[in-house]
């Protein structure tokens, strides 16, 4: 049953449509930041629309397995910033549903779509060829941007929440490291254990 699935997950057809999600999620994940990346620095760009940007690293892992190939440096980047903005912006969504005793629409869509960025990334591991040192990068990368968002104050805006955002920096620095641990966990050392 689980070699079954695994043969699944490789299935080009399921490939290309995760593809299309995700080029389309993407797109959708910047449009989203518009407002925001009109107001930062140029040089903060890259740094500010984090879930696109990890939607983004997957799109070329995806575009190198149809190929047949690794990208061991996005396979990286993508697993870590996946998992964490997934998780993270599902975090945000419900907070902002306790904070608000509502939630909207939009909120539930985001929902659901971060958890499935976070189950993607893991769903793929066995597939991915990066080593340590591709971790130690896509490692630095977040951590870097934890300090662009929370020192620089680069974070996603999020009003209901904003005046929450000294305890949700410390939450997200935890959710980066948890993040990094779970990408060397089944990226690297589960993929040691099975050669």
């Amino acid at each position: 049953m689980v070699s079954y699935f695994l043969k699944m997950l490789t299935n080009r057809w399921l490939l290309w449509l995760l593809l299309i999600i995700n080029i389309l999620g993407t797109i959708y994940g910047y449009y989203w930041y518009r407002f925001q990346l009109e107001d930062t620095p140029s040089h903060f760009y890259v740094f500010v629309p984090d879930s696109p940007t990890a939607s983004l690293f997957f799109v070329f892992v995806l575009i190198a397995f149809l190929r047949g190939k690794n990208t061991p440096f996005f396979e990286a980047l993508a697993i870590v910033t996946l998992f964490k903005y997934g998780i993270w912006a599902v975090g945000m969504n419900l907070g902002g549903w306790y904070v608000n005793g509502f939630i909207r629409p939009e909120s539930i869509m985001l929902i659901f779509s971060h958890f499935a960025m976070a189950v993607q990334a893991l769903l793929y591991a066995p597939y991915y060829r990066m080593r340590l040192w591709h971790l130690v990068f896509a490692a630095i990368w977040t951590l870097h941007n934890d300090v662009i968002d929370y020192v620089f104050f680069m974070v996603p805006r999020y009003s209901p929440l904003i005046e929450y955002t000294d305890i949700i920096g410390y939450i997200t620095f935890w959710l980066s490291l948890i993040s990094i641990y779970i990408a060397y966990r089944f990226g690297i050392k589960a993929r040691r254990q099975v050669l």
